[in-house]
């Protein structure tokens, strides 16, 4: 949970940045406090973006992006409930503002865990903005959660075709490949993304499962070992120890059986000595 929180928020951010750039009404993007608040969110000092902007909500209470970014702010501050109700604000005055069905999309993909209002509310942004390759990612993602892997494929295809060089969205592929038991078209997947991308912690792990089921064991443990170096996740050390265990098991093999044969041949010096052998 704390992983999907922490890859929310970089995107997050870009979507207020987009707000801030080219939807906004003149008289706000003016406005020093608004400047100053989207600084507040870069800088991650969620709490002083928020008082800022509810600041500006007391003279401009009718302006959604102002609504989503307060939702923003929440999210940043972990408050999905406060969010959740800023969203929804912002969606009662602009029924189709695309960032803010993304955003109520991603609550109840990663916080409310409801599956099909996911892929309703991504399927929505999909019509809204046809030409965003994060779209499509986005409702491949919650398609997948929701156990539609076919049409799952079938957004992130589309995803790549808007944006070849999309690693997230192949990365994403490649785990319903996995998933499907594709292996060869999961692997490639995840080599392409981790060509664009070589720290993909996504990639790596799902590079590291799919060369484990190929019993490329060795391949299997050195991408995890790129995820130790990167993050200190005790199943990424857990897995490795297993796949050490299972690459060198025949080591213990040979070593049980010399001991096996060892106290057998002891055995046997015993029961000659004692037949006055």
């Amino acid at each position: 949970m704390l992983r999907a929180w922490g890859l929310c928020l970089a995107g997050l951010l870009g979507i207020g940045f987009s707000l801030a750039h080219g939807q906004v009404a003149s008289l706000l993007s003016k406005e020093g406090q608004w400047q100053q608040g989207k600084k507040y969110l870069s800088e991650g000092k969620a709490k002083e973006a928020k008082g800022a902007f509810e600041d500006l909500l007391k003279r401009f209470p009718k302006e959604p992006d102002l609504y989503v970014l307060l939702g923003i702010s929440s999210l940043r501050l972990r408050d999905a409930q406060a969010a959740e109700i800023y969203i929804r604000q912002a969606l009662a005055l602009a029924p189709d503002h695309a960032e803010a069905r993304t955003l109520l999309g991603w609550i109840d993909l990663e916080v409310r865990r409801d599956y099909p209002s996911a892929v309703e509310e991504y399927a929505r942004v999909v019509q809204l903005k046809p030409d965003l390759p994060e779209a499509y990612n986005n409702l491949g993602v919650a398609l997948k959660k929701n156990g539609e892997l076919e049409k799952a494929v079938a957004n992130f295809d589309r995803a790549l075709k808007l944006r070849r060089d999309y690693s997230e969205a192949r990365s994403n592929r490649g785990w319903v490949y996995l998933q499907q038991k594709k292996w060869r078209e999961a692997r490639n997947d995840f080599e392409q993304a981790l060509e664009v991308n070589p720290n993909d912690e996504g990639a790596l792990y799902g590079m590291s499962q799919v060369l484990k089921e190929v019993r490329d064991y060795g391949g299997a443990q050195k991408a995890l070992r790129s995820l130790m170096v990167q993050s200190p996740n005790f199943v990424y050390w857990l897995e490795w120890g297993q796949l050490q265990l299972v690459r060198y098991y025949w080591v213990l093999l040979l070593i049980a059986g010399a001991f096996f044969l060892q106290a057998q041949y002891k055995k046997v010096k015993v029961r000659r000595r004692s037949h006055g052998g």
